[in-house]
C-alpha cells in the first residue's frame, strides 16, 4: 500500500470512535492519501469510522458526499477510507480539510451488541467458564465459553435452560441498574473497557454509555458442542429521544 510517510508522521490519527460513540460528524483535515490495487484511499486526522475487527463490523461513512467503507492499513497503523462499492473517492490532498459523517444508527446498533456482549461475557465467568470467542455482529452475536467437564447442568436440555435462565436474570439485573460503562488506557497503552465494577476486558470497539441503553437483551438456550458452550444474543439501543 502506497502511503505518504510525511504526512502520517506529521499528523498522528485521532481514534474519535473511541472517544465518543455518539459523534455522528466533524470536519477534519486529511493527513495521508494513497492508492492500493488501483483504489485510492485517505486517511483523516479525527477518524470518525470504526473499522471491522474484534468481532465487530465496519461503520458506514462518508467523506464530504462519498460513500466509504473505513480498513485498518497494518502497515501505517492508520484507518483509512476506501470507496464503497460502486463509487469513488473525491481527489483529496494532505492538509485538506474534508467533512466526515457516520451513519449513527448501525453504529449504536453495533455499540450495544459490543456491549452486550461484554455482558454476557460477564455472566459466563460467574459461571466459571472462560471466554474462548466471540462476535457482535447483528443476527450472529454470541459469546463462547471452554465448557468445563464439571458442570453437569450443561450435559441435558433441562439442565441448559436451567443454566441459562440464570445468565438472563443476571443480565436483566446488571440492565436495570444501569451500570456506567467506560474505558481506561492501561500503561502500556492498550485500551481497557470496564462494565462498572462487574467487569473489565481490553476492547477496541464502541459501546453504549451505561448498560440502560440497552435493551431487547435476548438470550436463546445455550448450546454445547465439541466442548465448548455457545451463548447466543440479541441486543438493541434504547431510543434517545
Amino acid at each position: 500500500m502506497v502511503h505518504s510517510i510525511a504526512a502520517v508522521r506529521e499528523g498522528a490519527q485521532i481514534s474519535a470512535y473511541l472517544d465518543d460513540t455518539y459523534l455522528e460528524q466533524v470536519d477534519t483535515r486529511v493527513i495521508a492519501v494513497g492508492e492500493k490495487d488501483g483504489t485510492a484511499w485517505a486517511a483523516v486526522e479525527h477518524c470518525l469510522f470504526h473499522p471491522q475487527g474484534g468481532g465487530q463490523p465496519a461503520d458506514r461513512g462518508w467523506l464530504q458526499d462519498a460513500e466509504i467503507v473505513p480498513v485498518r492499513d497494518h502497515e501505517s497503523g492508520l484507518v483509512v477510507a476506501t470507496a464503497a462499492a460502486g463509487g469513488g473517492l473525491p481527489e483529496l490532498a494532505v492538509g485538506e480539510w474534508v467533512r466526515a459523517r457516520i451513519d449513527l444508527e448501525p453504529r449504536m446498533l453495533h455499540a450495544a451488541l459490543h456491549t452486550a456482549g461484554h455482558l454476557v461475557e460477564a455472566v459466563g465467568r460467574t459461571q466459571g467458564w472462560e471466554m474462548v470467542g466471540s462476535i457482535h455482529f447483528p443476527g450472529q452475536a454470541r459469546i463462547e465459553f471452554q465448557a468445563p467437564p464439571s458442570d453437569a447442568r450443561l450435559a441435558d436440555p433441562e439442565g441448559r435452560e436451567e443454566v441459562t435462565a440464570v445468565l438472563r436474570a443476571a443480565v436483566a439485573a446488571a440492565v436495570a441498574d444501569d451500570l456506567p460503562v467506560f474505558a481506561r488506557y492501561l500503561p502500556d497503552g492498550r485500551r481497557e473497557v470496564h462494565l462498572d465494577a462487574l467487569h473489565s476486558a481490553p476492547c477496541g470497539g464502541t459501546h453504549v454509555r451505561s448498560l440502560g441503553d440497552l435493551t431487547d437483551v435476548e438470550l436463546p438456550t445455550l448450546k454445547v458442542k465439541k466442548g465448548r458452550i455457545r451463548v447466543s444474543y440479541t441486543a438493541t439501543h434504547r431510543s434517545r429521544r
